[in-house]
């Protein structure tokens, strides 16, 4: 796995490639948390959360979880990290720009992740 220093600077990098208007209102920005972060869910530490959206009172903000990514990740290359943080940061903009147009219900990200957790559930 590659260190959290250059795996700052890729999503960065990934950030950059967004329109600046996807960052209005995220008042927290996009943070890098060492953590590794399992879903409450998990059954075996087995659901691993890359990323996630968070949004409040006191704002909005997405968190990457390097750990996580070390965790599933650990004998990938740099390309194929960058590929897998590109489309985490879009999945959590996704919900982002779904959460500032009011999206809710059958169309949004969050039914769909809502949807995937529920087969995760019904897996023996």
């Amino acid at each position: 796995m590659i260190g959290i220093d250059e795996f700052f600077e890729i999503l960065t990098e990934v950030c950059d490639e967004l329109p600046a208007e996807f960052f209005r209102e995220l008042h927290g920005g996009v943070v890098l948390s060492e953590e590794v972060k399992i879903s409450p869910h998990s059954r075996n530490n087995d659901l691993v959360i890359m990323g996630e959206y968070t949004a409040s009172r006191y704002g909005n903000q997405i968190t990457i979880y390097y750990g996580s990514f070390g965790r599933s990740y650990s004998f990938q290359d740099r390309e194929f990290i960058k590929d897998r943080i590109r489309e985490v940061v879009r999945h959590e903009f996704r919900h982002h720009m779904e959460n500032l147009s009011g999206m809710h219900g059958r169309d949004s990200l969050e039914y769909e992740d809502k949807v995937q957790l529920r087969q995760y559930l019904r897996r023996e």
